[in-house]
């Protein structure tokens, strides 16, 4: 018998799906936004999934995502909503406050350089702190983007994971084409845990492989988009240029995970277009298999 963490799945998608809105670029935060009360919502069906740790709707509330547009000064306001939303529907439940990456997912190629990505990632991070029972950085996609997020995340004194996004095709190289391996160094100096998130369930097992020589807790998250676009990589995308898989249905996805249990990881989960069905069909896989949820 294994001890297993259970993330949540995916908030931004879920919410996207729920509202029937047109996407925006500034994604789950605008639907926060327009439908108060839809993130505890998702929050508690998660919680009804049996999932023991669950994500703050917070991975898309940075000051360049909001710049131009009518939240652009109510950065504060908004890391607080959703932390509320989190602790209403969370109560008795770790939360993790997550933090996403600087100016848009996926493209390491204008990600800040350190000296000024570090302290905006410490902005969030203090802000979480207070609040959250651990940090989690997701979506890392380059070795650069690695240090900065972890610097920053570091200066609020709370426990820190290091989650990174690899190449759908190889998981063993970063969205950025470094290596994986390239971030451990850097992992193993104050991360409390590695995974990997939002690439293909494929691409999980060449990347648990890499995050296992760590000797830190390990696992994945991983997303059911069919692959990521060019239209996505693009300034100031919406989702509706991203599309789901129809094969990646909860038993399909909950066979990925446990054969990432198998190869050690301790800690799974879904992103996005993973929803509270998947973290359901998982949980009982995890049971049945005669692990302990934790």
């Amino acid at each position: 018998m294994t001890d297993i963490t259970l993330l949540d799945g995916g908030m931004g998608q879920e919410l996207v799906h729920r509202a029937g809105d047109a996407p925006t670029h500034l994604w789950s935060t605008q639907v926060m936004i327009d439908h108060p009360g839809m993130v505890a919502d998702v929050h508690r069906d998660y919680v009804a999934a049996g999932a023991t740790v669950h994500t703050t709707n917070t991975y898309a509330i940075h000051h360049d995502r909001l710049a131009g547009t009518p939240l652009e000064s109510q950065f504060a306001a908004l890391h607080l909503a959703a932390i509320a939303e989190a602790r209403t529907a969370c109560a008795g439940h770790r939360i993790a406050g997550s933090i996403g990456p600087l100016r848009a997912s996926y493209r390491p190629d204008i990600h800040p350089d350190h000296a000024e990505a570090m302290p905006l990632y410490a902005e969030v991070a203090q802000m979480l702190a207070p609040h959250v029972d651990l940090m989690i950085c997701e979506t890392v996609a380059s070795v650069a983007q690695a240090r900065a997020v972890l610097d920053g995340a570091r200066t609020a004194g709370k426990p820190v994971w290091l989650s990174m996004t690899v190449n759908d095709a190889d998981g063993t190289r970063l969205r950025s084409g470094e290596l994986l391996a390239e971030v451990l160094p850097i992992a193993v100096d104050g991360a409390a845990a590695v995974l990997a998130n939002c690439a293909a369930p494929e691409a999980m097992a060449a990347a648990l492989d890499v995050l296992a020589r760590s000797g830190l807790p390990f696992g994945a998250y991983a997303n059911g988009f069919t692959q990521i676009t060019a239209d996505f990589l693009k300034d100031k995308p919406t989702v509706d240029s991203l599309s789901a898989r129809h094969d990646l249905g909860p038993d399909a996805y909950a066979a990925f995970a446990m054969g990432w249990i198998a190869q050690g990881a301790t800690i799974v989960g879904g992103c996005c277009e993973v929803g509270p069905p998947h973290i359901a069909t998982l949980a009982a896989a995890i049971r049945a298999a005669g692990h302990r949820i934790v």
